[in-house]
């Protein structure tokens, strides 16, 4: 008899402990009024708001042990839009939302959501302005509204929010300038919008991922030079100009892309070693000078389309020989000299471009691996080089 109460007890406890509060399932309720499958999705098919406990039943939901809802995760591939009514989930510390075709402005009062430390709503098709209200989630880890449609400045309190550790805005409508940062940010993407102006002076230290490829951002990389512990940057195809600071080039840095910007030197010492298995491109540029021996280190060296002079030192060959360096392409510049012993032998893994340069290429060594869009030209025509260094010499 006192095991059969036990057990009546214990279920009596877990109805009372797992049921959802009624705030939440009305809140609940209007969010799956908002939203629908696409085709061939099944994400809803579990919430049927007839069963007693939505918080063990319901896809995406997890809930307190008294029955409010701590996350939520929706999708993917649904339509609709969000409701205003996720701001009336207020024990919630994840909000995510998966790929889908879902539309509309973001949900306009994140301020009663002040436990949220997650937010993800990435590819779909929201709209509108990040709301002010964002700026009162004081224990905000990951933002993260990616491959959207979503437009106006970049607020600046998204910046500054204390625990903030991953902003995510990459392929949005977003304008205006990048804002100072004093958030303690690892992870920082805002590739593919229309940022312009230039750099704010202060970006943290702590940043180990820096993306800001595809805008308008110009003026020099100056404020970057602090950042010694990045392993991954990308400011590529902007109006960068200036000199590359040697402290980018640092031992953790595996990814560094500035291609198709305006830069016009390099400051990298002989002291500078690249991290093994790194990429670097710095093509498309306007960089002049002799090619940095630190640089043979990397992996893949992009350093075409530019305005390099002078021999190719020694230390590339080396790298390319003993397969460290995989890829190295120098075509589109004005180098003299290849010091290549015809007796070396190339690994058959190696691809090697020194096309359109001011020298004679030996075609197997120097165009068998060039991409397919480089001019057939082996050499550039000698007035052009002519012409070049003659300008450089009285320049």
């Amino acid at each position: 008899m006192n095991y059969t109460f036990f057990l009546l007890l214990l279920t009596l406890v877990h109805s009372t402990f797992s049921s959802l509060a009624p705030p939440d399932q009305a809140a609940l309720e209007s969010i799956r009024d908002s939203l629908t499958d696409m085709p061939g999705s099944a994400f809803f098919s579990t919430w049927d708001f007839t069963t007693p406990d939505p918080c063990s039943t319901f896809s995406g939901l997890t809930c307190t042990s008294l029955g409010r809802v701590s996350a939520l995760s929706l999708g993917p591939n649904l339509s609709g839009s969000l409701s205003p009514s996720i701001s009336n989930l207020t024990r919630l510390t994840q909000l995510v939302l998966y790929p889908g075709l879902v539309t509309g402005p973001l949900p306009p009062r994140f301020d009663t959501l002040s436990l949220l430390r997650v937010i993800s709503l990435t590819r779909n098709r929201l709209t509108g302005p990040i709301p002010n209200s964002l700026s009162a989630l004081s224990y905000l880890h990951t933002l993260d509204l990616s491959y959207n449609q979503l437009s106006g400045s970049l607020p600046p309190f998204l910046t500054t929010l204390p625990r903030l550790k991953v902003l995510v805005l990459a392929s949005n409508r977003f304008s205006d300038n990048v804002k100072p940062v004093s958030s303690p940010l690892l992870h920082l993407d805002l590739k593919m919008n229309q940022i312009s102006g230039q750099l704010p002076p202060l970006f943290p230290t702590t940043l180990r991922y820096l993306s800001l490829a595809g805008n308008s951002i110009s003026g020099t990389i100056i404020p970057l030079e602090p950042l010694t512990d990045l392993t991954y940057i990308d400011l590529s195809m902007n109006r960068f100009t200036g000199a590359i600071p040697q402290s980018l080039f640092g031992s953790t840095t595996t990814s560094m892309f500035l291609q198709r910007n305006n830069f016009t030197s390099i400051n990298a010492t002989s002291s500078l070693m690249l991290p093994q298995g790194s990429v670097v491109d710095l093509s498309h540029n306007y960089i002049s000078g002799e090619l940095p021996p630190s640089l043979a280190g990397a992996e893949s060296l992009f350093l075409n389309n530019n305005r390099f002079t002078g021999e190719i030192p020694e230390e590339y060959i080396k790298s390319l020989i003993n397969g460290t360096t995989k890829t190295l392409f120098l075509q589109h510049n004005y180098l003299t000299r290849f010091p290549w012993n015809s007796g070396s032998q190339l690994p058959d893994s190696v691809s090697l471009c020194l096309s359109y340069n001011c020298m004679d290429t030996d075609p197997v060594v120097g165009l068998s691996t060039c991409p397919i869009e480089v001019a057939p030209l082996l050499s550039r025509p000698a007035i052009q080089c002519s012409r070049f260094y003659n300008h450089s010499s009285t320049g």
